[in-house]
């Protein structure tokens, strides 16, 4: 089992910037590949980033490509979502996932583990 709990979401202006973490716990933290979902209000839940257990493969969604940046601190059994030049259209609850498949948080589906989420609201 893997328990994954998000924090650092919140309120913040178009263009500013904002870190999510998502601190894991049960498994060994290098033992899983990791990622990041949204959901904003009346959509589909769609894939933001992932990250391999070694942190040797990450993919991102084209429309964060070049503005958000997914890293994994081992030592502190963490990921982080580094969120730049935020858009109004990246508002949603942001939901940290984890699976022993790559592929599985890459397409957002059949994810094993998931965290509650945490809010993110970009302001225009």
């Amino acid at each position: 089992q893997v328990q994954l709990v998000e924090s650092g979401g919140g309120l913040v202006q178009a263009g500013g910037s904002l870190r999510l973490s998502c601190a894991a716990s049960g498994r060994p933290f290098g033992t899983y590949a990791m990622g990041w979902l949204r959901q904003a209000p009346g959509k589909e839940r769609e894939f933001v980033a992932a990250i391999s257990w070694s942190g040797g493969t990450i993919d991102y969604a084209d429309s964060v490509k070049g503005r958000f940046r997914i890293s994994r601190e081992y030592a502190k059994n963490t990921v982080y979502l580094q969120m730049n030049s935020a858009k109004p259209e990246d508002t949603a609850v942001y939901y940290c996932a984890a699976d022993n498949l790559y592929s599985s948080v890459r397409g957002g589906t059949s994810v094993a583990y998931w965290g509650k989420g945490t809010p993110v609201t970009v302001s225009s």
